[in-house]
């Protein structure tokens, strides 16, 4: 796998408190038809810490058996380094065609710690794996020296960048890592910067849901055509102000699959709750003006 363009992270849905695997089917299947050129399945879209090793395991399962021939990512966080090997491997016996690992912690983690974990995982692969740097989320912030450090290990195929200060970050990160580590954006409401400064592909929450938008955009920036894809971004700026209103895309997003019909509500793993009342009623609303559905 290079990772390359769009790489898309659906939903995993729930009904009933468990997989909803014809609705996950589903989504997989819209991703492959619309020809996004990967399928992030059990990203942070997709909720990862909130599943079971078994509950992971069919989901991936389900993700690599109806992705035809787009290639899967497959999350394996977890707290403890021997779950995270466990997952990779299971992964891995999935069929996926890569990994996607983010440091998560409950204690605050050192650089060596982070570092020794990417070590013992690499190890282990028989498939590249992209380092998921999600400060918002782990509470670990990556120094740009511990990247350049871990992009030396085996098997390190991609870098997957926060929004927060990512285009000062570009320049520095590809002059320290190697050439066939490629850095992703991540925050799709800066996704057309990011690709424009050097990125060479945007793993993207909306491509979950509405890949032929994210395609629209990703293609234009990739072909270098960047007023064009300035003006697809920019046409979807009421969805990035939901996005900034309430609190990241997850809510959002999963609210958005949920008026569709795409998924059976409530779909997100509680405690996580999608919106209500007047908040529900505005991405109802952006769906429609926006034309997304």
């Amino acid at each position: 796998m290079d990772f390359t363009g769009l790489s898309a992270f659906p939903l995993t849905p729930l009904v009933d408190d468990k997989l909803d695997e014809a609705a996950y089917v589903r989504l997989i299947e819209r991703l492959r038809t619309a020809g996004v050129d990967s399928i992030g399945a059990l990203g942070s879209t997709g909720c990862y810490p909130y599943f079971s090793r078994n509950e992971r395991a069919t989901a991936l399962r389900l993700a690599t058996e109806h992705s035809g021939a787009v290639p899967v990512i497959a999350g394996i966080g977890a707290l403890r380094t021997r779950d995270v090997l466990w997952l990779a491997e299971d992964a891995q016996k999935a069929g996926v065609s890569a990994l996607l690992l983010a440091p998560v912690s409950y204690h605050t983690l050192t650089e060596d710690e982070v570092f020794d974990l990417y070590a013992a995982v690499t190890r282990e692969l028989s498939v590249p794996l992209c380092v998921y740097d999600n400060p918002g989320a782990t509470h670990f912030t990556f120094s740009d020296g511990l990247l350049a450090r871990i992009a030396q290990l085996p098997n390190i195929g991609s870098i997957k960048i926060p929004p927060v200060s990512a285009l000062e970050r570009i320049a520095s990160l590809r002059s320290q890592i190697p050439e066939t580590v490629t850095l992703g954006i991540s925050g799709d409401a800066i996704a057309v910067d990011g690709l424009n400064a050097g990125c060479g592909i945007w793993y993207s929450v909306m491509g979950g849901l509405f890949p032929e938008a994210a395609l629209t955009i990703a293609r234009a920036a990739l072909a270098g055509d960047t007023a064009q894809a300035r003006e697809h971004s920019a046409a979807l700026a009421p969805l990035w102000d939901l996005f900034r209103r309430y609190g990241g895309s997850l809510r959002v997003i999963a609210t958005a699959a949920e008026l569709l019909g795409a998924v059976a509500a409530p779909c997100l793993p509680a405690p996580l709750r999608t919106l209500t009342g007047d908040a529900r009623r505005q991405v109802a609303e952006v769906i429609e003006t926006l034309r997304l559905a």
